[in-house]
């Protein structure tokens, strides 16, 4: 691993955690960023930082992580407009479609670079826990090649297979990440309007067969009204609409992501769009009759 030279494209929230622990774990990185503000703290981890994106194309590794395809498309674009120099390997960590990952693979291929799809599961608070994990497709080498780099970030990579077979389950993934928060939501009000506070409910279901790390990562929000963003309403219906494009491709009826897509619809024209998708549950709240109040109570996320 430390013969390999790493670049990093993307320095928002996941980003700037992922190269972070890259520094930290001794790897040589070159960051870019469209904001170098951005990036530049990212040195005290010992980290180089790049005015231009070009500079990365001389890496023998590069990774991205930004928000969408069109984003994906114009950095790696512009990381090989040189044709001075070009990396052996490009990961490409970032959320994006069946259609735009083959068409990225099949840009790279008349390149004669490796490309290795290896999305997500986790937010920035997950990646400061160590605890974030990578699906990953494509040439089985070329994971074998990544895979020193993705322990450094994660707690764990599943290969699956060639091609985007990655990317369709992270859509699945992020489809169910919408289904279970607005089911969560349901049964955590039907709770309370019960008669259950919501910490004490959510604190049974954590320490059943049924509680996750995701149900224990969501209680602080549902319990004390914290919705500090960790993913947005405009990000989960990306992902949504994907998930569902998916399922007409496939002919898979996916009637609980269509009606929980149209709930987030319905937020997002309410205007809740800054926060973190988990105001789902003030959505449910509104919907029950019920007025929400923080219950002040301590409760661990699981990850700290």
């Amino acid at each position: 691993m430390k013969k390999k030279s790493v670049g990093w494209i993307g320095a928002g929230r996941m980003g700037y955690e992922m190269a972070g622990r890259l520094a930290r774990g001794g790897a040589d990185v070159l960051v870019w960023n469209r904001t170098r503000a951005k990036a530049e703290p990212l040195a005290k981890y010992g980290a180089k930082v790049a005015d231009e994106v070009a500079e990365l194309a001389a890496r023998d590794i590069v990774f991205c992580m930004v928000s969408t395809w069109k984003d994906v498309k114009e950095v790696v674009t512009r990381l090989l407009a040189s044709g001075k120099a070009k990396p052996k390997m490009l990961v490409e960590c970032s959320s994006i479609s069946l259609e735009g990952s083959a068409e990225l693979r099949e840009l790279l291929e008349r390149k004669h670079i490796q490309y290795l799809a290896a999305p997500v599961s986790g937010n920035a608070k997950v990646i400061k826990a160590g605890k974030l994990t990578f699906v990953c497709s494509g040439p089985k080498e070329a994971y074998d090649l990544a895979r020193p780099f993705l322990g450094l970030m994660g707690v764990n990579s599943s290969y699956v297979g060639e091609g985007e077979l990655s990317r369709i389950v992270k859509i699945c993934h992020n489809v169910f990440l919408g289904v279970v928060t607005q089911s969560l939501a349901e049964i955590t009000l039907l709770a309370q309007k019960a008669g259950v506070p919501r910490h004490a409910f959510l604190d049974f279901m954590n320490q059943s067969v049924m509680g996750s790390t995701f149900t224990r990562y969501k209680t602080p929000a549902f319990v004390n009204l914290d919705f500090k963003v960790t993913f947005t309403p405009h990000l989960l219906r990306k992902d949504m609409d994907l998930g569902l494009d998916a399922g007409r491709k496939f002919e898979v009826p996916m009637p609980l992501a269509s009606a929980t897509r149209d709930l987030i619809q319905a937020m997002i024209g309410r205007g809740w769009t800054e926060q973190d998708f988990a105001t789902l549950l003030l959505q449910q709240a509104q919907a029950s009759g019920v007025a929400l109040k923080s219950e002040n109570v301590e409760v661990g996320d699981g990850l700290s």
